[in-house]
């Protein structure tokens, strides 16, 4: 029976996490999960002037679709915000040629990590001098290849990298230029596999140690290396500045004890970032500009504390130039409601993708939302958990998600706010094939990275006939 509040509250009703709230329409968008040119008429999600369903018909599903009019608009914004910073595009959260062609375009650095991140950087013309090369088990041949392209900074990680750093540019008769990371101690309050900065972790040299001191020493002594300055990390999917600001008084007196103790004034800084996108209403990011000025101010009072001068800064924005600019497409197969202890229902909507394509949810207990995207629906929300294909009981694409009653098999479905790490962490579990990412702008929707195939399952495998 109907309780007179709503069926929320009927005895037996799954009321979903507290800060979700049952719309008064589940055809409406929430603008701020969105990338900028979403829109929806009659149902229809429209996203760089193309209709989801149209790109459903001819590139079929599931599919990130990655709107490029907002990622370049997103780059520009922190690249505007932090005009006097080197900003780094992140390439882990999501890269292909076609992206790093825009991040260049942009005007902005490129971060990577590992020598496959180069190769596509480098494949796609990027300038070597603008990119950075991160990572915490950099090997001989990485460093090598790291080099010999010309990379701008690599960042060392270990006594055993500098080793190796030092016995190779010895050996090509060359210098590198390095920065050092440092773990500032901070707590980022974010979940304990993206938090980056505090002890227990593997990521850098211990700020309250002598290690760090030891690290910079022996880069300094080595011949072919050129120490750029201290590099921080508090974490990702960081909402504000708060945490910036120990981290970035920990480094700044690092600085400047460097310079004292050792003689050595560094020209650079970098501060990180990992800067925090809306994947639900729960989510409020801050914008690039506020960031920029609230970091700015935190590093000039440091330094005017200190009596030194500012260093050079770069930051790296992480998820929150491509994680907005992509959704994914997919289409429902099944519909399943599911009674439970006291009498609750729960509806599980199955798409075609799931786990194999957004790892996230499953990995890190992370939140999405999604959207109708074919049709409109006159029926009342229920509350809907939006599940995967794969053979996993934990195969959760959205926990939670207000949707129209008749969903049903057949009806497109969209997920905002795949752009960071959906497609880069994407898999072939249960030998499924990694869906292409469709660029769309002003109308037209090109392929940037193809679907996969069975003959690229069975590329590798050496027993196929």
């Amino acid at each position: 029976m109907t309780h007179e509040a709503g069926w929320a509250h009927a005895p037996g009703a799954l009321r979903g996490p507290a800060w979700l709230r049952e719309p008064a329409d589940p055809n409406a968008l929430v603008p701020s999960l969105w990338s900028g040119t979403a829109t929806k008429t009659d149902g229809d999600l429209t996203v760089g002037g193309v209709a989801l369903a149209d790109l459903a018909a001819e590139f079929n599903t599931p599919a990130y679709v990655l709107d490029e009019e907002d990622f370049r608009a997103r780059a520009r914004a922190f690249r505007d915000a932090f005009a006097d910073y080197d900003v780094y595009y992140a390439g882990k959260a999501f890269l292909c040629t076609t992206v790093a062609a825009w991040v260049a375009d942009e005007g902005l650095s490129l971060d990577v990590c590992s020598s496959g991140e180069l190769t596509v950087a480098l494949r796609a013309g990027f300038d070597p001098a603008r990119i950075g090369y991160h990572g915490n088990n950099k090997s001989y041949p990485d460093l090598r290849r790291a080099v010999t392209a010309g990379v701008g900074r690599i960042v060392v990680d270990s006594f055993v990298e500098i080793e190796r750093l030092a016995q190779l540019t010895a050996d090509l008769g060359t210098t590198a230029s390095v920065m050092v990371r440092v773990t500032a101690g901070v707590e980022a309050h974010t979940h304990e596999y993206i938090a980056t900065a505090h002890e227990d972790q593997k990521f850098g040299f211990s700020i309250t140690s002598g290690d760090v001191l030891e690290a910079v020493r022996r880069v300094v002594a080595a011949d072919g290396l050129e120490l750029r300055g201290l590099h921080s990390h508090i974490g990702s999917q960081i909402f504000d500045s708060s945490g910036f600001e120990v981290a970035a008084r920990r480094v700044l007196a690092l600085h400047a004890r460097v310079a004292s103790e050792l003689g050595v004034t560094m020209p650079e800084m970098d501060l990180g970032g990992g800067f925090g996108i809306a994947y639900t209403t729960q989510d409020d990011p801050s914008e690039p500009a506020t960031l920029a000025a609230e970091m700015s101010e935190i590093v000039a009072h440091e330094c005017r504390a200190l009596g030194i001068e500012r260093p050079r800064l770069s930051i790296e924005p992480g998820r929150a130039i491509v994680g907005p600019a992509m959704c994914t497409l997919y289409t429902v197969g099944t519909v399943k409601p599911v009674a439970l202890d006291g009498g609750a229902v729960r509806t599980y909507v199955s798409v075609d993708g799931g786990m194999s394509d957004n790892i996230r949810t499953a990995l890190y207990d992370a939140d999405y939302s999604c959207t109708l995207a074919s049709r409109a629906s006159d029926a009342p929300p229920i509350l809907t958990r939006v599940v995967g294909k794969h053979c996993e009981a934990g195969d959760i694409v959205v926990k939670d998600e207000f949707l129209p009653a008749d969903v049903a098999p057949g009806d497109l479905l969209a997920v905002p706010g795949t752009g960071a790490y959906c497609r880069s962490m994407a898999s072939n579990y249960n030998h499924a094939l990694r869906p292409p990412v469709i660029a769309v702008r002003d109308g037209v929707a090109r392929v940037v990275v193809r679907r996969e195939t069975e003959d690229d399952l069975l590329a590798t495998d050496m027993g196929a006939s």
